[in-house]
């Protein structure tokens, strides 16, 4: 069994962005921009902005955080996704999600410009994907196709098995690796809630891609051997181990799996990192101006 190392993957990448955004510095050119608008005050929320946040800050990028009030309307929270459209000095900037529920997020991902969607939700980043069209790819699966690529993981005819169908996960996860490519060429299944026999159809998968939400679903009776299991879950369970009585857990068993596995990733420490990776990356692309939409 190999552990793939997605926080050692992630520092490798900012270390090559920074020396990216240094030449551009010395050209005299402006840094790239990131901002984030967060709606209310979710504590996993705000971590995952803060992350972000401190990345921007090591690679030399500018950010800002426009946070506003859990009782923000939807008309408010448009037009500070408009201020921010019409801002040349913000390059990409995102919505953290979840929103409110009194605001209709698939509104809000189709006010963002294209060109400024580094999260890669608008409807035209999503279709062009499944052209195979340059876009933004949404930043958790832009990190798992570079784990497998960085670690040079065989996809081409493999049996892939994605666990979820999230329009931030799932969808495009089994839209990527379906594609003509490495990574890709894999025969693709979607498992979900209502999938019958789900056990029988996960064990069937050489690559495993778990994210459905449930810390420790995946167990090893689900693995067989020799899979590769990339586990996106991210879940606080109760620990009497640990000071704060919780400790942090994935939708994979990993105690139980690992043994089996040729590639896993651990939580935390797997894809994590990279989704953050996969953000700062489109924000340069959007700097550079490499996706034209016009």
């Amino acid at each position: 069994m190999k552990l793939i190392d997605g926080k050692g993957t992630a520092e490798a990448v900012k270390k090559e962005i920074a020396v990216t955004v240094n030449e551009m510095n010395q050209r005299g050119e402006r840094a790239p921009h990131l901002a984030a608008i967060l709606v209310g005050n979710d504590p996993a929320s705000e971590t995952y902005v803060s992350n972000k946040i401190k990345t921007c800050k090591d690679i030399g990028f500018e950010s800002t955080l426009v946070h506003l009030p859990e009782t923000t309307t939807e008309d408010e929270l448009l037009k500070a996704v408009d201020k921010l459209n019409n801002n040349p000095n913000i390059d990409g900037f995102i919505v953290q999600l979840p929103l409110p529920k009194h605001i209709d997020v698939h509104r809000v991902t189709e006010a963002i410009l294209p060109e400024k969607d580094v999260d890669g939700f608008n409807p035209i980043n999503v279709g062009r994907m499944a052209q195979q069209i340059p876009c933004y790819l949404p930043a958790t699966p832009k990190g798992i196709m570079q784990l497998l690529e960085t670690y040079k993981i065989d996809t081409i005819g493999k049996h892939c098995v994605v666990i979820g169908r999230s329009n931030i996960v799932g969808t495009p996860m089994a839209v990527l690796l379906s594609r003509n490519q490495y990574p890709g060429n894999c025969t693709v299944t979607i498992c979900h809630s209502k999938t019958p026999n789900i056990a029988e159809i996960i064990k069937q998968g050489d690559i495993v891609i778990a994210a459905i939400g449930q810390p420790l679903f995946v167990k090893a009776d689900m693995i067989k051997e020799g899979a590769v299991v990339i586990d996106v879950g991210m879940s606080r369970i109760a620990s009497n181990v640990t000071k704060s009585g919780f400790r942090l857990a994935g939708d994979v068993d990993f105690d139980e799996v690992a043994p089996k596995c040729s590639y896993i990733t651990p939580v935390p420490g797997g894809v994590g990192p990279m989704t953050i990776i996969g953000l700062v990356q489109n924000t340069l692309m959007a700097r550079q101006k490499k996706v034209r939409f016009n």
